[in-house]
């Protein structure tokens, strides 16, 4: 018999040594494994609350800033010989041996807090062999840790409802309260809470937790934890639940840093500080929303800003219109990384791509009616007053955002070129070939992101150079990229926020006449769908776009009607409590007196401008550099076109026109259709009069001067 005790005896000493591991190195798992990373502001502020660590390590308070009645409260609660024990309370747990025996089932626990600490450590099955083993592992942690360390640790990690963990992240999610606040009814509710966090939930029934403060309280005036008064007061004093609500709506910047970051870096981390700044973050959300709910009417309902300290190339606000409103089904959708088209927004850097090739601020361009083939039809473009100015510097094209000039310019500097300028600029949602895109590329007809040419417009910002965004504390510097030269980039800005550039559109006193000088630059696509606004003064870039996710079109919503105020208000919040200054403009840029209607040296009976010119272009005494004239060629009709004739109009008054272009001055025109001479004319167009059927035509040029003709290519179309 003694054998067979001493033999069970060894058997369970071995396999209490095997069970039993090692002790933790500290109390605080700061150095645990992280699951999700907290991501912070550039001031330290959590732009995120996660619970899905293990251990609590966001929400972490020294024992001393813990109230003393909280301590108390626990230690009266849940072991009140805590102070006395080394570990296990052997008379705690015979008694709850008696009372279970007593009652055929587990009606009370005599877990100490150090134990309960060992349980939170290394959880095992709740079973007789893990609470054996949960003695000899609590009394080894006594003798490596404190007291105060051991109920420091408890108190932080100690589990709640919803997956909170400890006492501060309880007082936030029950009271939204801070625990130097809690009254004592509510640090006395803590205390009972831990025992049954689902069943004494707060939220479901805060009437169940009555008797178990006055229980605990009735206990701790036993034990001298709180005198009278205050168990007299705890009748008075009621629980103020209240949800925590989160103050920082940044979830869509968030939730851009989980995509773009390597997963390795996240989870080296505990906390993630980033660039964001979310005071700005919230009053722009402020700006924006409000906004949006002006033009409900106008059937807008989403919107979004992104704002760049281009100095640093930082981001400082990434914001999305109407993301706490549950009206709005779509408000999980990014508005920032969202592609969509840009409208005349693209129009400075084709202007800076022509400035490149040759073309000046004066450079003439012509505002002329200016047709183009779409598949079997043919497309008229024009500008938003449906107004021709006629020929006008390349400033005031710019600047009042004209769309033929635009076209013009976009066969200037081919398409191919302009899409890789754009790429060079970091634009990478216009991936199809040219062809795809063609001369409407000029117009904004590719669909391209917010956060994209909102880091274009950075370009210009920083005197022609491209520097990869920043949205980190001390990211790695990732290179730069020289994309206009400096004299370009300037003379751009220079354009963009000058009022007099754009008053034949906007008017001067237009809400795009910033009170501090700052570059803007507004777009609209086709149907109203998106508005556009962007602008950067000498520090900030910020872009703004306004629509619909579902990409329902607005009501005539434009960039100067809709996103221009947000723009405004938004700079306004920048350059609030700083000094402020005008933008670059390069010293090598020289400044001439030329006249207006032909952009030479001004001379005695013309207006008089002036205009910055870039080395080596400033005008002498002789007009500027002028877009070279293109060869002769039917503008209309074009290869497959197919016209309809009217039925409510007599057949003989129906007439379509046809329009050259290129050309040459004084010359004659013979136009031809089905091989025969139609009619001659001294101007670009001939109205033919329609006849149904297959046709060709095709024209003959008559220069001044020349012996010879010159031939326009064969078309065919059909009237039907």
């Amino acid at each position: 018999m003694g054998i067979l005790l001493i033999s069970a005896g060894g058997i369970l000493a071995w396999k209490t040594c095997a069970d039993l591991r090692p002790l933790p190195y500290s109390l605080n798992f700061e150095s645990s494994d992280i699951r999700k990373v907290q991501i912070l502001d550039r001031n330290g502020i959590p732009l995120t609350v996660t619970y899905q660590n293990r251990w609590n390590i966001h929400d972490y308070v020294p024992l001393h800033d813990i109230p003393p009645l909280l301590q108390k409260a626990f230690v009266a609660s849940e072991d009140r010989r805590f102070y006395q024990h080394r570990g296990v309370d052997w008379h705690a747990r015979f008694m709850a041996l008696f009372q279970n025996i007593r009652s055929f089932r587990a009606v009370r626990g005599a877990s100490t807090i150090t134990e309960q600490v060992v349980r939170l450590w290394r959880p095992r099955p709740r079973n007789l062999w893990s609470r054996w083993l949960e003695g000899f592992e609590a009394s080894r942690l006594e003798k490596v840790f404190s007291k105060e360390q051991i109920l420091e640790c408890y108190l932080n990690q100690v589990p709640y409802a919803a997956k909170r963990r400890g006492v501060v992240q309880a007082a936030l999610y029950y009271f939204d309260r801070d625990l130097d606040t809690l009254n004592p009814e509510e640090i006395l509710a803590l205390a009972v809470m831990v025992r049954a966090p689902g069943r004494l939930n707060p939220h479901e029934d805060a009437k169940r937790l009555e008797k178990p403060i006055l229980r605990l309280a009735r206990k701790m005036l036993q034990e001298q934890g709180i005198n009278g008064t205050g168990l007299n007061g705890l009748r008075e004093i009621s629980l103020n639940i209240r949800k925590a609500p989160f103050t920082q709506n940044a979830e869509h910047f968030v939730q851009h840093l989980y995509e773009t970051t390597p997963a390795s870096r996240l989870s080296k981390l505990r906390r993630l500080r980033t660039t964001l700044s979310a005071p700005l973050q919230n009053k722009i959300q402020c700006i924006l929303d409000q906004r949006l709910r002006d033009l409900k009417d106008k059937g807008v309902h989403n919107g979004a800003v992104l704002v760049l300290d281009h100095e640093r190339n930082e981001v400082l606000a990434w914001v999305n219109g109407g993301a706490s409103t549950d009206e709005i089904a779509e408000t999980w959708i990014d508005a920032v990384t969202t592609p969509r088209q840009p409208g005349s927004a693209l129009k400075p850097f084709l202007y800076a791509l022509a400035l490149e090739k040759g073309w000046t601020a004066a450079t003439r361009i012509d505002d002329l009616p200016l047709a183009a083939p779409v598949g079997h039809g043919l497309h008229t473009y024009h500008n938003y007053s449906r107004i021709h100015y006629g020929a006008l510097p390349l400033r005031q094209a710019l600047g009042n955002s004209l769309n033929i000039p635009a076209v013009r310019t976009i066969q200037f500097v081919e398409v191919t070129h302009f899409l890789d300028c754009l790429k060079r600029l970091g634009i990478e949602s216009l991936h199809q070939h040219p062809d795809h895109y063609g001369e409407g590329l000029a117009l904004g007809n590719g669909e391209i992101t917010l956060l994209e040419l909102t880091r274009a417009y950075t370009v210009l910002a920083n005197r022609g150079r491209y520097k990869s965004l920043n949205t980190f504390g001390n990211s790695d510097f990732q290179g730069t990229r020289q994309v206009f030269p400096p004299e370009t980039a300037s003379l751009i800005g220079n354009i963009l926020s000058d009022p007099e550039a754009r008053k034949l559109e906007f008017g001067r006193g237009s809400l795009l006449r910033f009170p501090v000088q700052t570059a803007v630059k507004t777009g609209t696509s086709s149907d109203y769908r998106d508005a556009w606004a962007v602008g950067y003064n000498d520090r900030f870039t910020a872009g703004v776009w306004m629509g619909n996710l579902d990409r329902r079109p607005s009501l005539g919503v434009t960039g100067a009607s809709g996103p221009a105020l947000v723009l405004r208000s938004v700079f306004a919040e920048l350059n609030r409590n700083r000094e402020t200054h005008p933008l670059y403009l390069s010293p090598r840029l020289k400044k001439r007196d030329i006249c207006l209607e032909t952009g030479a040296l001004h001379g005695h009976r013309c207006v008089t401008v002036s205009e910055w010119f870039a080395p080596g272009t400033e005008p002498e005494d002789r007009p500027v550099p002028q877009p070279p004239p293109g060869r002769p060629y039917l503008q209309s009709p074009t290869h497959g076109l197919q016209l309809a004739m009217d039925p409510r109009i007599p057949d003989d008054h129906e007439a379509f026109q046809f329009q050259m272009t290129h050309m040459p001055p004084g010359a004659k025109i013979d136009w031809y259709v089905d091989d025969k001479l139609s009619a001659t004319t001294l101007t670009p167009s001939y109205l033919w009069p329609l006849s149904k059927g297959a046709h060709s035509a095709m024209a003959k040029i008559w220069p001044v001067d020349s012996k010879s003709p010159v031939p326009t290519p064969l078309v065919n179309f059909v009237v039907k």
